[in-house]
């Protein structure tokens, strides 16, 4: 009885101390590969195919880390984030973006990402980017 507990007890704490991460991006394939990379390393993972739907479920005082696409239709990447500065959101942003142009990186830390990663990318580089994230936290 009693190790049946101390089990529940570590998987209770265990989902607690899981680290949130957002994921918008208008590809519903690559929302589905990046939350099984995501969780399959231990972090809670919410995924959204529109900045708008981000928006309407996430308040702007959440935690956690973005995985931002920069090209989706409506409110783009570079709007998410200008939209997060302006109401004051602290939630890092790691953008990822297909676009070859060499001064995108560049533009997305100028714009506030801690971290730019071009698609496709190695999923190694992603999971280090968000390590150091959380470590920094």
């Amino acid at each position: 009885m009693l190790l049946e507990n101390l089990k529940i007890k570590d998987r209770d704490e265990k989902l607690l101390d899981n680290k949130q991460i957002y994921i918008v991006d208008d590809d519903k394939s690559v929302c589905r590969s990046l939350r099984l990379l995501m969780v399959s390393y231990g972090f809670a993972v919410e995924t959204y195919t529109s900045a708008q739907d981000f928006f309407c479920a996430v308040p702007n005082s959440a935690t956690g880390c973005l995985i931002l696409d920069i090209h989706m239709s409506g409110l783009n990447g570079w709007g998410v984030m200008q939209k997060l500065a302006d109401g004051g959101s602290k939630l890092p942003v790691i953008v990822i973006s297909a676009d070859k142009s060499e001064s995108f990186k560049e533009l997305a830390l100028k714009a506030g990402a801690v971290g730019f990663l071009q698609k496709p990318f190695e999923d190694h580089y992603l999971l280090h980017m968000v390590n150091r994230v959380f470590n920094k936290t």
